[in-house]
């Protein structure tokens, strides 16, 4: 699934293992930290969001909600194959599709595939012993950018002195 792989067992802890309440406590972390997502349904089955659904005022609210989503605890995957950008012409084919189950989550991950190559946003996946200093001058050229990463990340790093290791964040264009 590429940019939508998460590690299951770090991550913000918004519910509990077992939670009939999980994908509403996702929902309303969205709603209330990426205003930009209207519409927005969320559906779990055993680790994965399943269907991250709605219409999206922007390509970054998408991967803001996408990565919101993903970098939960006990979250391993995100298909966002109906999560869809405003004024975007691509409709998902799952959507459509009568198919089965297997096919319906094939078509979103190829929705997915072709979203994350459309948008050319860059993604890190943060190891041990990063900082975003570090992240900052190896991607931006200057260590001293970090709050630019920061910036582009607030929905999912809280502080910027408190990332953690298998926690997904999107890197801006270097400026």
């Amino acid at each position: 699934m590429g940019l939508f792989d998460f590690a299951s067992d770090i991550g913000k802890k918004v519910f509990g293992i077992g939670d009939a309440d999980a994908a509403e406590k996702i929902k309303q972390d969205i709603e209330t930290n990426n205003p930009g997502i209207e519409n927005l349904e969320v559906i779990i089955h055993d680790e994965t969001v399943c269907q991250l659904k709605g219409t999206c005022k922007t390509a970054e609210a998408k991967e803001k909600a996408i990565l919101m989503a993903g970098n939960m605890k006990g979250i391993s995957g995100v298909l966002a194959g109906r999560l869809h950008v405003e004024g975007d012409p691509l409709l998902t084919s799952s959507e459509s599709a009568s198919g089965t189950m297997e096919q319906s989550v094939e078509a979103e991950q190829q929705q997915d595939a072709a979203f994350e190559a459309s948008t050319g946003t860059q993604y890190y996946t943060i190891e041990s012993g990063d900082t975003l200093w570090g992240i900052a001058a190896k991607f931006l050229g200057n260590g001293s950018k970090y709050p630019e990463i920061f910036e582009a990340n607030r929905e999912v790093i809280e502080d910027p002195d408190k990332i953690f290791v298998g926690q997904k964040i999107r890197i801006p264009s270097a400026s």
